[in-house]
């Protein structure tokens, strides 16, 4: 994960509409919403009075959400936690917690859902290809694009996003120009390796090349019991 200076402006999450797109930030006061009872009520319950908590889980299985709607929601994400950071790799560790706790509930979610089916992955290949496809299909409807093993370190195998969501509706700053928002979805993939008993660190890297400009690698590096019981395995 990259580390930086102090932060001396706030993000600007990119709009869709481009009719709506911010300018200055400084001069921008800040959003307020309203609510009335109505609204209030009829986002909490349906026509049939029940809570989102009443419904079966397999429900929103096939469901997708609008990409509007996340870019709004991670846009005000990212503001929130950059307004309490005082710097580039404190914005990226904010993130990467945010993203831990949402895949620590995805994990228990994939593997309820699979029921007697499941199946406990005990080889390190075996995770990261559940990661690749089942959770990173989950998340943004498509597998990730590559998986590596390192050349140079046993413990590290890289996971390969060529042009990551988080990324496509956040205007970052030629000053902060190292900043991945990716290491949200870093935190995402570190809570899925830990609650798997994988334990180690993920970080999010941009390498940027001249036909992919928004690549990422998630860089994964395994704790040191991970390889040895790789090794007890054969």
């Amino acid at each position: 994960m990259q580390r930086g200076d102090s932060l001396n402006s706030p993000f600007v999450p990119f709009s869709p509409n481009p009719s709506i797109q911010q300018g200055t930030p400084t001069s921008t006061p800040p959003l307020k919403h309203t609510l009335s009872s109505s609204t209030s009520s009829n986002l909490r319950y349906s026509s049939s009075r029940k809570s989102i908590y009443d419904r079966h889980l397999n429900r929103s299985q096939r469901s997708e959400l609008s990409k509007a709607s996340f870019a709004f929601l991670f846009g005000e994400m990212v503001q929130y936690a950059q307004k309490r950071v005082n710097g580039i790799a404190d914005l990226e560790k904010k993130l990467n917690l945010h993203g831990y706790s949402i895949g620590q509930r995805l994990l228990e979610l994939l593997l309820w859902r699979e029921g007697r089916s499941a199946k406990r992955e005990t080889r390190i290949l075996g995770i990261l290809q559940f990661i690749t496809t089942t959770v990173y299909r989950s998340i943004f409807n498509k597998p990730a694009d590559g998986l590596e093993k390192s050349r140079d370190n046993e413990d590290e195998y890289m996971l390969i996003d060529n042009d990551p969501m988080v990324n496509s509706y956040i205007s970052v700053p030629k000053e902060m120009s190292q900043l991945n928002c990716a290491a949200f979805v870093a935190g995402i993939i570190e809570a899925v390796l830990d609650g798997c008993l994988f334990p180690g660190r993920v970080t999010a890297h941009s390498v940027p090349t001249e036909q992919l400009p928004a690549k990422t690698v998630f860089l994964i590096k395994f704790d040191e019991a991970v390889i040895e019981r790789e090794s007890v395995l054969g």
